[in-house]
């Protein structure tokens, strides 16, 4: 990291680590909408994270993890607007939408996460180590947006006709 930022970049990881939390704790007392908006709190500190290292490989890591954070922040949000309409199946256009939204972030996420081997050996250890956390937070989501469309009753995502969003 030739940036000369090393320990505002230590501290802003440990934010977007707390603001994490944040949302995992949020959901442990029913607050979806509290989750919600910290995880889009982490998703912007990783967009500009990701645009500080610019074309560096540690910029991958921030875009992927903005990407995972915005579809974990719509799975939130759909979720808190199904509480919001009475949380009776099958769920509102709305909230179908918002959770096709998520399925559609994570896909790019997931896409992003499948870094080539000379990117990987780029990165560092601990960015690595990363790399491997939002991975298996993203096959943990996987999981929950299927069983979220399920729940809802919302109409499965189309592979063929859906597209990650840029």
């Amino acid at each position: 990291m030739a940036t000369g930022l090393p320990a505002q970049t230590i501290g802003e990881e440990a934010e977007l680590d707390r603001l994490q939390a944040r949302a995992e704790e949020s959901m442990a007392n029913g607050d979806a909408e509290g989750a919600a908006m910290s995880m889009g709190r982490a998703a912007l500190m990783a967009q500009q994270l990701g645009k500080r290292f610019g074309t560096q490989p540690t910029a991958l890591v921030y875009r992927s993890a903005e990407s995972l954070f915005r579809a974990q922040e719509q799975g939130y949000r759909a979720l808190a607007l199904f509480h919001r309409a009475g949380g009776q199946a099958p769920a509102s256009r709305g909230v179908c939408h918002t959770l096709r939204s998520a399925h559609l972030g994570l896909r790019k996420a997931m896409a992003s996460l499948n870094l080539d081997e000379q990117t990987l050996q780029a990165l560092s250890p601990a960015e690595t180590t990363r790399i491997k956390q939002l991975r298996t937070s993203a096959d943990d989501w996987t999981t929950v947006l299927a069983s979220m469309t399920a729940d809802f009753q919302c109409p499965e995502p189309s592979p063929s006709t859906d597209h990650p969003p840029d």
